[in-house]
């Protein structure tokens, strides 16, 4: 075997590995290679790792790597006075790759962001009142359910609702709070108010603060006691005021009316106690009424209807009809 063929340059293995050679620097590689079994081994085992080494970070040096190592080699030879093989160069390059990969694959973990959990809440037959992570506290009624991360983002606080729930957000200007719901979206940074989602319709009536209700690009902005509602076909976004505190029932198992019309109490006591309470003249619809109920059973708040507005309250086949 020519002594070229038994000892090659470490560095022209690498240029041949860039395709950097000359046509003859080439040949030369691959008569070295083929001139041994070893040759080929280690030529192979370089080529992995030089190309895995690529696969984490472009903007790591390899051939710095390369260079600092070797320099110190070198100053080591120096001091023992002694010359290595060119194969333990090899070897050593090698060491150095796989400093580079282990540092790049490092800095390729660390820099992947764990994966958020999304976590939902979700009620049945009772409402139920939850802390979500921000210390934000929301309430919700029956058959309703919220989805939201397990730990928010910094530029916002996103949830998502189906059914109905009572927010009392805890401020925070740097991330405002983010409610979607249907095709609307509510926003706000510290305030309370109540959503309500049925059928495609959205319901928001503000208690304290201010909040901003969006849809296609509109916005409105509501203050305590405005009231909006907005329908799946709705193009224009109309607030008016919210007088009574039905909304609060199943927070606060009260029934407030203030000067309220009889259908509208009907609704909140169907949803409440889910009954089927029925208006049987049209007459009786808008009768108002100024009352509170305080945690009574539906027949006790019946009563006080009838009592109140001189009307009957028929039962038949599972209906009650107001008559």
């Amino acid at each position: 075997m020519s002594p070229e063929l038994n000892h090659i340059n470490d560095d022209l293995l690498v240029k041949y590995l860039l395709g950097e050679t000359t046509q003859e620097e080439a040949l030369l590689v691959r008569s070295w290679i083929s001139a041994h079994p070893d040759h080929q081994k280690q030529f192979d085992q370089l080529k992995i790792i030089w190309q895995e080494s690529g696969k984490y970070s472009s903007s790591v040096n390899e051939n710095d790597a390369w260079v600092r190592f070797k320099n110190r080699i070198q100053q080591s030879q120096n001091k023992k006075g002694s010359v290595r093989k060119i194969y333990r160069y090899s070897w050593l390059r090698i060491a150095a790759l796989f400093v580079v990969i282990a540092g790049s694959a490092l800095a390729y973990f660390l820099s992947q962001k764990e994966p958020v959990q999304t976590l939902t809440v979700q009620t049945r037959s009772q409402p139920l009142t939850d802390t979500l992570p921000d210390g934000s506290v929301v309430t919700l009624n029956r058959n309703s359910a919220i989805s939201y991360p397990e730990k928010f983002a910094k530029e916002s606080r996103k949830i998502a609702l189906k059914g109905e729930a009572f927010f009392n957000v805890t401020p925070d200007k740097t991330s405002p709070f983010v409610i979607q719901v249907n095709d609307v979206t509510i926003r706000v940074v510290g305030t309370s108010f109540n959503v309500r989602s049925e059928k495609g319709t959205t319901e928001v009536i503000v208690e304290t603060g201010v909040v901003q209700v969006i849809k296609n690009q509109k916005v409105a902005e509501l203050h305590p006691k405005e009231r909006i509602q907005i329908d799946q076909n709705d193009s224009v976004l109309v607030k008016s005021v919210e007088k009574d505190q039905l909304y609060n029932y199943y927070r606060t198992k009260e029934f407030v009316c203030d000067n309220t019309p009889l259908w509208k109490l009907v609704n909140a006591l169907n949803a409440a106690y889910n009954s089927n309470i029925l208006i049987g003249r049209a007459s009786l619809r808008n009768q108002p009424l100024t009352v509170t109920f305080e945690d009574e059973s539906l027949d006790t708040i019946l009563n006080i209807i009838s009592e109140t507005l001189q009307i009957e309250v028929v039962k038949k086949n599972g209906q009650v009809i107001l008559q």
